[in-house]
């Protein structure tokens, strides 16, 4: 378990577009220092890479849930445990705020958090029989038309299956931390985040019957893009990353072999931080 012994090296990744975030980073440093705890910064402005740290015991993100999809992406083939805290105005994954990060620094250092395991995608494109892009995602994974006439062929088969030919306006593979991003607005049900599952979300699909399936978190799902398209197609993660997609590619999406580590202080649980941010309150804002 993580505690004041044995965490000695914190990389603190702040997004600087948040008005607050060099601010709070400071404080944060010069409080882990004053434990005896190494420290070292990371801010960023839009598009960005998070070089590699030797022995990074923990990573604390400022920002929203992007700066978390973005540090989990980097940071979950070395297993650093991410502790988020939120700079935003809505975030799933990021649950402690602004004003709490003394108390729960505190409760870290004398091992008190839990340490929460989410499953993250992995993704390929294979375009004539070659590997043309590789990435990980913890949100989703959404291939979507880039034009103006924006409904899509494409080919979906699981593991095992021939699912058949979706004419949508895209397609959402989502992990069930993502279940409450893109997918919810497309209609897909919410996951409690720490299942072993995906989410196949059709968007907007020309045929009624298409509906959201929830899978086995090992299944493979491997979309077509097929002939006949009449736009551009994209493929993009978490929202950040994208590549550009060609007739006759095969994109590949499989449960990623590591999970990433995210700390939560334990306050809410997870229904609980449903209900405030869905504004399930039975009245006239629900």
């Amino acid at each position: 378990m993580l505690n004041s012994e044995t965490c000695k090296n914190v990389l603190i990744i702040a997004n600087l577009q948040k008005a607050e975030a060099e601010t709070i980073a400071q404080e944060i440093q010069s409080f882990l220092e004053s434990r005896g705890i190494s420290v070292r910064l990371f801010g960023f402005k839009g598009p960005s890479k998070i070089p590699h740290y030797e022995c990074i015991d923990l990573a604390i993100t400022l920002g929203g849930d992007g700066t978390v999809l973005f540090a989990a992406r980097s940071l979950v083939d070395e297993q650093v445990p991410i502790l988020p805290i939120n700079l935003g105005n809505f975030g799933f994954i990021t649950e402690v705020g602004k004003d709490d990060w003394h108390e729960d620094l505190d409760s870290f250092l004398q091992g008190r958090l839990t340490l929460g395991y989410r499953n993250m995608l992995s993704i390929e494109v294979v375009r004539k029989k070659q590997v043309v892009f590789e990435a990980k995602a913890l949100n989703d994974v959404v291939i979507s038309g880039a034009g103006i006439s924006k409904i899509l062929n494409l080919g979906v088969a699981l593991t095992q299956t021939q699912l058949g030919q979706y004419r949508a306006d895209g397609i959402i593979v989502a992990t069930p931390t993502g279940s409450t991003a893109y997918s919810a607005a497309a209609g897909g049900p919410i996951l409690t985040p720490e299942l072993d599952a995906m989410i196949l979300n059709p968007i907007c699909p020309f045929t009624l019957s298409h509906r959201p399936l929830v899978l086995p978190g090992n299944e493979v799902v491997t979309v077509l893009v097929e002939e006949g398209q009449r736009t551009d197609v994209i493929l993009t993660l978490d929202g950040q990353l994208d590549c550009a997609l060609q007739i006759g590619d095969r994109v590949r999406i499989t449960r990623n072999e590591k999970r990433v580590k995210i700390l939560f202080s334990g306050k809410r649980n997870f229904y609980e931080v449903l209900r405030s941010k869905l504004n399930w309150s039975g009245g006239p804002d629900a």
